[in-house]
């Protein structure tokens, strides 16, 4: 399996935005559930968020709701993660991944991509 591609990340104030692509690499995302995580330093790999193979559902995990919204763009094979009103505490490591069906259990995900680094400065 080829790995996704996650792109976007980078260096933003407390209150800004940023916005991550996770994009397919010689597989199509069309039939899978995509998910963020992201993993700080010294800390677990955690959920950020999930949505279904055609965008009709999401999940996200409740310290990032209201705040992050997830799409996709089927055409394009590429999931996207908008993140606004970043705080210092979503500095992370970005990955995404993809699931047969809507999860946030990180074991039920596959085909990881390499990250992106996302630092939020107070």
């Amino acid at each position: 399996q080829v790995q996704p591609v996650e792109s976007g990340g980078g260096l933003v104030q407390a209150g800004g935005s940023l916005r991550l692509s996770c994009a397919a690499a010689g597989r199509s995302f069309t039939p899978y559930t995509v998910g963020w995580f992201r993993q700080a330093p010294g800390k677990e790999r955690e959920f950020v968020a999930a949505i279904n193979w055609n965008g009709a559902s999401s999940d996200y995990t409740e310290s990032v709701q209201g705040r992050f919204t997830i799409s996709r763009d089927n055409d394009k094979n590429t999931v996207y993660l908008l993140m606004n009103t970043l705080k210092p505490e979503d500095t992370a490591v970005y990955y995404c991944a993809r699931a047969p069906y809507l999860t946030r259990i990180e074991t039920d995900f596959g085909s990881w991509g390499q990250g992106t680094q996302v630092t939020v400065s107070s």
